[in-house]
């Protein structure tokens, strides 16, 4: 489904138009009936001629409401632009074509409403008025249709110019991570709590867990409806309204977002391009009270312009905002900028880096991931994704880094490795990303949970104490009398396998391994422990710690008087 939004001056006959379409009025409230104004958002769906179903967003005209206007439009990429043809182009319309704009809205129509009310002459000036008025925008070259909500005229036209306006538009991108702007909440009778929003950026299905940012709410999706129909799931791109089981509806706002969890970055700051609108009449600097227009929300923020101190009309620069509380952004989501003291808007652009890192004297924000990665250093594929919303195949392990910084690391690691020389160091002394690359260095070996150089030579591989327990097989030994220092430093090495106060050389384990695998593959419903004594030679004494340590390894598992085969088993993987 498409989700197209309504735009234009007050009382244009946006909502007449709609009416007439789909057969719904999108104004809900009895102030707007009684007053004839469109106050908040109005919805409404309707299937055209080729059979596709599209939803509208009805939003305001009036610039006092223009606030709802904006909250309605976050997330739309294509509009119904409307203007009457007997006022012709008005100074919202302005105003409502540049917000769209801004917006990265990039399809659309012109309707041209109450044709009826003009003569053939009036209007073609109007629509050579509306043309001149579009050149150079998203709208320059569309439709400019003559339409008649009262009589019908144009209509059958209007939808066949929606169903071209369809297959247009910018499919919405599914990348697995949803996104729900609330632009209404309420609670329904015998229901509970009610969320609607245009859904981006992935899909939604019935029972699913989300959370509300900002405030950190829980939920579980109860059921989904779209165009007036339940379904299991949703995809990106429609007009959704989701019943929220577990939280109460007075705890949610506009603006608020359904997320999944652990799936964004919460952010209060971020850099953004900033296009400031060529009618300003003054330049921008972080002097004001802006308000930044994000999702379907409005948010008082602070701004600082980077690289310079201001910004002239008609010019594009960077700038940090900071936000009042933490919101779930990416990388190019757009946004609006007004400044509450004049009442005006200045301008709006694009997200560029939801958590800049570098201060502000110093920061040249940009989309790319490169940047990212370059400026931070070492990311996770799941850190990078939540940075960018891009999903990157890792350089090592599950990290994502700069060649520099994997080569400066590597060189680090190798040095302290040479360092220790041939004692190594323990494994577990090195971080998760330098134990990621140590597994890509030909240089270096783990053994026994040490790591060494490849090169070094081990000085307890050649141990008396080792030649002696692999002479005795399952038949070891005492250790009692062996100096503690070595014991305990050939078990670390993982030379000397110590189970019951009983030593036994490593190779002796994996010959038990071998033995038991074979007891198990003659008889797989499990052997005992004399059985076992009697294939490997050895007494009770060591046959008892010798299975313990198969069970503790896992090859083997204990079942009442049997042992049957474990997980790492040999010949079971």
């Amino acid at each position: 489904m498409t989700v197209v939004a309504t735009a234009g001056h007050v009382d244009h006959g946006k909502s007449s138009l709609v009416l007439a379409l789909t057969g719904t009025d999108p104004d809900r409230f009895e102030e707007e009936k009684r007053r004839g104004l469109t106050i908040d958002l109005g919805f409404a769906h309707m299937v055209l001629p080729s059979g596709t179903e599209l939803s509208f967003i009805d939003v305001p005209g009036h610039v006092k409401f223009l606030r709802n206007m904006l909250a309605g439009v976050g997330g739309v990429t294509a509009c119904v632009f409307v203007v009457a043809a007997t006022e012709g182009w008005k100074p919202q319309s302005e105003e409502h074509l540049r917000i769209l704009e801004l917006l990265g809205i990039d399809h659309g129509i012109v309707a041209l409403t109450k044709v009826d009310l003009v003569d053939d002459e009036w209007l073609e000036l109007a629509e050579m008025e509306v043309v001149e008025h579009v050149a150079g925008t998203f709208l320059d070259g569309a439709p400019v249709l003559p339409v008649s909500s009262t009589s019908g005229e144009g209509l059958d036209e209007l939808r066949v110019a929606l169903d071209e306006l369809v297959v247009r538009s910018t499919a919405a991108a599914d990348r697995q991570r949803p996104r729900m702007w609330l632009d209404r909440v309420f609670a329904a009778k015998g229901s509970g709590t009610i969320g609607t929003g245009t859904l981006v950026g992935g899909t939604l299905h019935t029972d699913q867990l989300v959370e509300i940012q900002p405030g950190d709410h829980a939920a579980r999706v109860r059921t989904i409806q779209t165009a007036g129909k339940t379904v299991e799931q949703i995809g990106a791109g429609n007009r959704v309204a989701v019943n929220l089981a577990g939280v109460d509806h007075r705890a949610l706002h506009r603006g608020d977002a359904v997320i999944e969890p652990d799936r964004w970055r919460l952010t209060d700051r971020f850099d953004a391009s900033l296009r400031v609108l060529d009618s300003l009449d003054h330049d921008v600097s972080r002097r004001g009270a802006f308000v930044a227009y994000i999702g379907a929300g409005e948010h008082a923020v602070r701004l600082r312009v980077l690289g310079v101190d201001e910004l002239a009309p008609g010019t594009t620069g960077a700038v940090r905002l900071f936000l009042p509380t933490k919101l779930p952004l990416l990388p190019g989501d757009r946004f609006v900028l007004r400044e509450s003291g004049r009442d005006e808007t200045v301008g709006g652009g694009e997200v560029l880096d939801i958590d800049p890192i570098l201060r502000a004297s110093r920061a040249e924000p940009d989309r790319s991931v490169e940047r990212v990665v370059r400026e931070r250093g070492w990311l996770t594929v799941a850190e990078l994704e939540q940075l960018t919303g891009e999903v990157v195949a890792p350089v090592v392990g599950d990290w994502v880094t700069t060649t520099d910084a994997l080569h400066a690391l590597a060189d680090d690691v190798l040095a302290r490795v040479g360092a220790a020389g041939p004692a190594g160091i323990d494994l577990a002394a090195f971080d998760e990303r330098e134990r990621a690359v140590i597994g890509t260095l030909e240089a270096v070996v783990v053994d026994g949970g040490l790591v060494r150089s490849a090169d070094a030579v081990d000085p307890y591989e050649d141990h008396p104490l080792l030649a002696e327990l692999r002479a005795g097989g399952f038949a070891p030994p005492g250790i009692d009398g062996a100096d503690r220092n070595d014991v305990r430093e050939l078990v670390r090495r993982g030379h000397l396998v110590v189970r019951d106060g009983i030593g036994f050389h490593h190779d002796t384990i994996d010959r038990a391994a071998d033995i038991a695998a074979g007891l198990l593959a003659a008889s797989p419903a499990g052997f005992t422990v004399a059985a076992f004594r009697d294939a490997t030679g050895a007494s009770r004494k060591f046959a008892l710690p010798l299975v313990a340590e198969l069970d503790a390894r896992g090859i083997t598992r204990r079942r009442d008087d049997l042992r049957i085969a474990g997980p790492r088993l040999p010949g079971t993987s």
